[in-house]
């Protein structure tokens, strides 16, 4: 019989400084990936752009990620300079707006649906329960956090998922 390994230990493994697992034992990491296989690209691209964002002697620990109400949640604490906290918060909202349109299954373009009184997002073939569409006109926009000279505000901004990028365009402005 073949053994799988588990793509969230690869994960924790390969950012131990984001997750600082005990030793010997990634699977106690806090911060262990509570979601679907269908993530795994999108949790390794936000480790590598949160790893980026660090400098000399700056730290952050995960201590949850999972899904919720079809969405990525991170929850992390760290000792950081403003500067890097904001390219980390923009790090994760990337993250969880890739999520909002990433089938958590398989990692295809996904919508959103609700089956069982659970909310997940699914592509076509993993799709249970009812389709629940998006606003026309505002399928690809995500409220995110954004840092301001005073602190910071939410507010609405387009995701690209072919470029994995924000589009800074209000909602219902034309392309």
């Amino acid at each position: 019989m073949t053994q799988h390994r588990d793509w969230r230990i690869d994960l924790i493994e390969a950012h131990p400084s984001l997750f600082h697992p005990p030793e010997g034992h990634p699977e106690q990491a806090s911060g262990y990936p509570w979601c679907e296989a269908g993530w795994r690209d999108l949790l390794e691209r936000m480790c590598g752009r949160i790893e980026a964002a660090l400098r000399d002697r700056e730290t952050i620990r995960f201590s949850q990620i999972k899904e919720k109400f079809a969405g990525l949640r991170v929850y992390w604490r760290g000792d950081l300079s403003p500067e890097t906290t904001a390219r980390i918060n923009e790090a994760l909202a990337l993250a969880q707006a890739r999520a909002a349109c990433t089938c958590e299954g398989c990692g295809a373009v996904g919508q959103l649906y609700q089956h069982a009184g659970r909310h997940q997002t699914l592509c076509l073939p993993h799709a249970k329960g009812t389709l629940i569409p998006a606003e026309s006109g505002r399928e690809d926009v995500q409220f995110v956090r954004a840092v301001t000279a005073r602190g910071f505000r939410i507010g609405p901004r387009r995701y690209d998922r072919e470029a994995d990028r924000f589009i800074d365009r209000p909602p219902g402005e034309e392309q």
